[in-house]
This record gives C-alpha cells, sequence and structure tokens, in this order.
C-alpha cells in the first residue's frame, strides 16, 4: 500500500496524513468512504451465524427504561419479530468466517496488523442501539445498509447507569451529530463518548482494534516468560556459603532476595526472548477459531500460495511468527516470508524462490490450513478440523 496516495476511504486523505492528524487524536466523518456499499451478507445469513457455536454473538432489548442482555448462540427463534422495535444484533469477528467482509478489513491495513482486532456487524430494528457509552479502542463505523444517527462527544463525567448489564453513561453529553447513510463512514477515536440510534432497520460495520492494556500484556508475558524460565537460566541453585548464625530465623535473608531480584531481571531484561513473545502472543488466532485440516495438500510451485482469513502472521528482525508459533528466518527466505505476511499472497514465481526447507515449511501450513494454494480447490482437502497448538520453533 502506498500510504502517501489519497484515499476515497479517508475523505481524501492519505493514510499517512490520516494517521498524523486523525489517529488517537481526533473523529473523521467521511460521506461515502465506499460509494455503493451495501451489505457483504445478508439480514438471514447474519442471523445464521449468530445461532452458531463458537462465534461470538450477543442481543440487546430496549423498552420501558429496561435494557437486557442474551449472549449467544442466538438461534432465530431467539431473535424478536423484525417488526418489533428498539433490538440489537451483534455478530463479533464476522471477518473470520466470510471472505468478503474480511476482504474488506484488508483496506485498513494502513495500521498495523498487531493492532487491527476484527469485523463486529450490528444489525438493529427502528430505534435500536447499544446507549451512549465509550470504548478505549479505535473504531471505524461504516454504514452498510439504511440510516443511524450518531451523537459524539468529549465526555468528562464518566458515570455509569447502575444495575445494567451494559457499561451505558449516565449524563451523555453530545457535541456533535450526525445522520449517517449507506456508504458513509465515521471514524472515533479512544475515549470518544458516542450513541448510534438506527432510524428505521439498519445495519452497521464496525471495524475495531486491539489496544491490549499495561496489566494485561504484563501478564501474558510474565507468563510466557515463566514457561522460559527453566530453559533461560539453567538450574544453578542458590548458596550462602557467607551465611551466618541469625538470631532471627523470621527474616528473610536480604541475599535471597537479591538473588530472585537477579534471576528476574536476567529473564525479563532479554528483549529478543520479550519481543519473540509478545510477536507470538499478537499472532494467536482468536479463541474457538479452528483451520480446516487437508493433510494431502501439495507442494505446486506453480501455484500462488494465500494466507487464510483466520490466519494471522507478522514478522520480526530475525523472525516470523504465524498463528502463535515464532520460525528464525534469514536472507532471501525471510523477505519472501515477509512479503507473504504484507500482502497475504505470494506469486508462484516468488514461491520458487525460497528455499527447500522453507518450502518444506509452506507445505506444513498447507497442511494445517493455514494457507492455501491459489489457483483451484485443495487436493484431499480433509473436513477434519484442526486447533493452532505447539511451542515455538526455528527454522533456520
Amino acid at each position: 500500500m502506498n500510504v502517501d496516495q489519497s484515499l476515497e476511504l479517508l475523505g481524501g486523505l492519505s493514510p499517512a496524513r490520516f494517521m498524523r492528524r486523525h489517529w488517537q487524536k481526533k473523529p473523521l466523518l467521511v460521506r461515502q468512504a465506499m460509494p455503493g456499499f451495501t451489505p457483504l451478507l445478508p439480514r438471514a445469513e447474519l442471523f445464521a451465524l449468530a445461532a452458531r457455536e463458537g462465534v461470538e454473538s450477543r442481543l440487546l432489548r430496549h423498552g420501558g427504561g429496561r435494557w437486557t442482555l442474551r449472549r449467544g448462540p442466538l438461534p432465530r427463534r431467539a431473535l424478536p419479530p423484525l417488526g418489533q422495535r428498539e433490538w440489537t444484533l451483534l455478530v463479533q469477528g464476522v471477518d473470520l468466517h466470510h471472505d468478503g467482509v474480511h476482504a474488506l478489513m484488508q483496506r485498513f491495513r494502513f495500521v498495523p496488523d498487531a493492532r487491527l482486532d476484527d469485523v463486529m456487524i450490528s444489525y438493529a430494528s427502528d430505534g435500536g442501539g447499544v446507549g451512549p457509552h465509550t470504548d478505549r479502542y479505535d473504531v471505524f463505523l461504516l454504514q452498510a445498509q439504511g440510516r443511524r444517527r450518531w451523537r459524539i462527544g468529549r465526555q468528562k463525567d464518566q458515570r455509569l447507569v447502575e444495575g445494567l448489564p451494559l457499561k451505558i453513561l449516565a449524563h451523555f453529553e453530545p457535541e456533535q451529530e450526525w445522520v449517517l447513510e449507506p456508504g458513509d463512514m465515521l471514524y472515533l477515536p479512544p475515549g470518544w463518548a458516542h450513541d448510534g440510534v438506527a432510524l428505521g432497520e439498519c445495519m452497521t460495520y464496525s471495524i475495531g482494534f486491539r489496544q491490549p492494556a499495561r496489566g494485561e500484556l504484563a501478564r501474558e508475558l510474565l507468563q510466557r516468560l515463566a514457561d522460559e524460565a527453566g530453559d533461560a537460566l539453567g538450574d544453578a541453585p542458590y548458596r550462602d556459603p557467607g551465611q551466618g548464625a541469625t538470631g532471627t530465623p523470621g527474616a528473610v535473608p536480604e541475599a535471597m532476595v537479591d538473588f530472585a531480584r537477579a534471576a528476574v531481571r536476567q529473564l525479563a531484561g532479554d528483549e529478543d526472548t520479550l519481543a519473540m513473545l509478545l510477536s507470538e502472543w499478537l499472532t494467536e488466532p482468536k479463541p474457538d477459531v479452528w483451520f480446516d485440516v487437508a493433510p494431502d495438500a501439495g507442494a505446486d510451485p506453480a501455484r500462488g500460495l494465500r494466507l487464510d482469513r483466520r490466519t494471522r502472521m507478522m514478522y520480526g528482525a530475525q523472525h516470523v511468527f504465524i498463528n502463535g508459533e515464532g520460525f528464525r528466518a534469514s536472507g532471501r527466505d525471510a523477505e519472501l516470508m515477509r512479503r507473504l505476511a504484507d500482502e497475504r499472497v505470494l506469486p508462484a514465481t516468488q514461491r520458487r524462490r525460497l528455499s527447500a526447507p522453507a518450502r518444506e515449511l509452506l507445505t506444513e501450513w498447507l497442511q494445517a490450513g493455514w494457507l492455501h494454494e491459489c489457483a483451484g480447490p485443495l487436493p484431499g482437502a480433509n473436513p477434519a478440523a484442526r486447533k493452532r497448538g505447539g511451542k515455538s520453533s526455528e527454522h533456520d
């Protein structure tokens, strides 16, 4: 992607200018960001998706001053009649289940994949919404069907209505208001309060971005560091030949505190290990993601490759990471693997330039269902499923 080229999607701004002016700073309303846009999957297909196990869905209903929340799976009989007012169906991670929605999400890859999260689809009857609230993450709100009135504001009073299953602001103070038509899009940074209400039957696509909290990040990395501790630090025991006799046996020896502190510093101070563990975590597929195993998938060098829509692939200085696993790569192999991560496809001409060990590795990924050959169906595809698993490994 040329980040200096203006995009209709961003109202004529280039991605570089949008990131400087708006990202995490101020909202942006784009009229006809996607002219002629229509829903990528019909209402019935969205309802069927909400009924499936392994798909995160929620039903919100509002009426008589009361809010109710029900979590999926949500069979069609659990949904209110279409003519009933003030209800909303939210289906999360639709990009994992629909190629068209996955392709839509790719248009926002001027933001690093490490930040890109998923596409949620909101279907609402007239008057439907989720109430005024704030989010901790960036979001693009793309109107797909019908109209929705959005009110936004820089909310100072963060008090919530008590006793509700939702985090709804008690005293919402809107500053701006718009009605979005199909193809219109609104970008909101974290912390901006907003309230969207459907004006008739309505469908909105929310392209969201992950923003891990410092505590969440620390807990995850510390757990992964703990798993690495044995190999990284060895089994050298604590020794104290200089320990004298003590008249205060209940006191923890300072030397033992120093020993523990040094071990933690040694482990946490390894920047390469931290970067590798972070990248493995960032590429972990979402819960309940399964891949279609193809044990007989061939390695036809005449075919290009594409990543499965559920696959997360990134890279660092010395490694490539895919679906929670890390592989060491250098030279031409690293260059081509990075191209696969950036473009999510690798032409056959580039595939043939990989080393024999790298081609063997890609065959394993093909068989695991993590990527596919572009032309024609996968040979010998097996309807069995495989959940991502296994420890980090290396490939030289």
